[in-house]
């Protein structure tokens, strides 16, 4: 799974304890209140990380739980606020042999810095009827040496989950392996109830293997244990291709396994003539129809390298770059054919990368609602279905050509518990991330309809909407607004209040915070 995707889901869920620890004496109407007055016509979160879609089964990560459809998204069961999963992020999910696995995580406040906490992994053989909890993989205080080959090398015992989480997770057969940072690459060979710590090579070395004389420590940063850290010890995402060969994503470029996760090989931008992008590695996808890596190369330290994707139909033994200074988070695949997920849209190549094109608008014309963002997590297929996962709600496209079919928006949202209610969300809200949807209802018939904003002293700040003719129910899509005052400037830090007016009924209200 992917850092930056990650690190923001965590980051929201410290920015909403620390909101409500500022905003007390207010009652919000978030999402989450909601939420458990609803049916399950949606998943629970609108940022979707990550999915995996089986047949007519499709399971969402998200920054609320897990999210499970069997029926090709007509209704979800959503993993949200049950013992197994609280209030948690899902950092990743993988599936393998009919188990589906998820790891979870949360932000904790140490030191003064807000930092990810990783709380553990959940599996599941029977589509979330019964979950089974393993704890975050932890190390004793004495666990200071691993035995590789020949060699007994230094490690660094990582002892508490705080910037250790599973970023990815990957199997062959008998093995599970997750991609951590603090923990490193890891694997379980009894269903998690036990880890061990995988070597990879250190930043000064291309290769490893268990003959050769080794003499490095074992740890992603300096500190008194190990004065020197490893770039390449820092690891955030795996995948396995077959039953023996692993790829690793680190912070110092690409690791390739071919005999379980025994001898290694690394592919970086400064080791090879035909090389990746950049070192940072935040995700890795494998396309099996036309046996494809692809790579997520972030910018790392080096001046020579940037953003990008990399490819290679070689193994990693050379390496083609594409969509260069797009950030990419995420890959899913059509065939042959290749979906990324970045900050910047959703690409798709049907000729290897060569050219790539986006799916323009995204607008469901059942719901009337438009998914109005550009950043993208997640992608997957299953026959003529194209899902795409957003920081805004998640989306289904049934294709009858390339892009070209009718679109299903999923908007985690629920209905209004009355014809006189209203609420608004993402609450907080950033309006340089996001827009502030705001749901009311006109009565099922049409109405003219104002909905304008103030500071929390009533003063003046903006008008969403003057006199617009509208016709809403209590299930119908909001209208927007974008975070700017009168003037077109994003408004300050704060509580605003925004008050709808409709033709013939009494003005409603209702707070939202704003958090840049």
């Amino acid at each position: 799974m992917k850092l930056q995707v990650i690190l923001l889901l965590i980051l929201l869920s410290g920015i909403f304890s620390q909101i409500q620890s500022q905003v007390d004496n207010y009652k919000l109407n978030t999402e989450a209140d909601k939420f458990y007055k609803t049916n399950s016509q949606n998943p629970t979160s609108n940022t979707i990380t990550d999915m995996i879609a089986l047949g007519d089964t499709v399971w969402l990560g998200t920054s609320r739980g897990v999210s499970l459809s069997t029926d090709r998204g007509e209704t979800w069961t959503n993993f949200f606020g049950n013992p197994q999963f609280g209030t948690d992020n899902v950092s990743s999910i993988g599936y393998y042999n009919g188990v589906l696995w998820a790891a979870t995580a949360r932000t904790v406040e140490q030191n003064n810095q807000r930092l990810p906490q990783g709380t553990g992994l959940k599996y599941t053989s029977d589509l979330g009827r019964t979950w089974n909890s393993i704890p975050q993989p932890l190390d004793d205080p004495s666990d200071s040496t691993v035995q590789y080959g020949i060699n007994t090398l230094r490690a660094l015992p990582v002892t508490v989950a705080v910037q250790n989480l599973a970023y990815d997770i990957a199997f062959t057969p008998g093995t599970i392996w997750i991609a951590t940072f603090a923990g490193g690459l890891r694997k379980s060979i009894d269903m998690g109830q036990s880890w061990k710590r995988v070597v990879l090579p250190p930043d000064s070395r291309n290769s490893i293997m268990p003959t050769d004389e080794l003499n490095f420590c074992l740890s992603p940063v300096p500190g008194n244990f190990c004065s020197v850290g490893n770039l390449n010890h820092r690891v955030f995402s795996v995948i396995a291709t077959d039953d023996n060969t692993l790829y690793a994503g680190t912070a110092n470029g690409v690791n390739k396994s071919t005999d379980n996760g025994i001898s290694w090989v690394k592919f970086n931008h400064q080791n090879q003539d035909e090389p990746i992008s950049g070192n940072f590695i935040t995700a890795l996808g494998f396309n099996n129809t036309n046996n494809t890596l692809w790579a997520s190369t972030w910018k790392a330290e080096d001046p020579d390298e940037f953003y990008g994707v990399s490819y290679s139909t070689n193994g990693g033994e050379s390496w083609k770059t594409t969509l260069r200074e797009e950030r990419p988070h995420n890959f899913g695949f059509k065939q042959s054919q290749t979906i990324v997920a970045t900050g910047n849209g959703a690409f798709r190549t049907r000729d290897g990368g060569k050219t790539w094109i986006t799916p323009g608008s995204i607008f469901d014309p059942v719901s009337d609602v438009t998914l109005n963002t550009n950043v993208f997590f997640s992608a997957a297929s299953q026959g003529a279905d194209v899902w795409l996962g957003s920081d805004d709600g998640l989306a289904k496209i049934r294709e009858t050509g390339f892009w070209q079919g009718t679109w299903k928006v999923f908007i985690a949202s629920a209905p209004l518990s009355a014809e006189d209610d209203t609420y608004c969300y993402p609450n907080p809200f950033s309006p340089r991330q996001d827009q502030l949807k705001i749901k009311y209802s006109t009565g099922n018939k049409d109405a003219d309809v104002t909905i304008r904003v103030y500071d929390f002293a009533m003063n003046y700040v903006s008008t969403v909407i003057q006199n617009a003719q509208r016709n809403k129910n209590i299930e119908s899509a909001p209208d927007y607004w974008d975070g700017r005052d009168a003037n077109g400037n994003f408004v300050p830090n704060g509580v605003y209040i925004y008050r709808v007016e409709v033709e013939g009924k009494e003005p409603v209200f209702d707070k939202v915070i704003v958090l840049q």
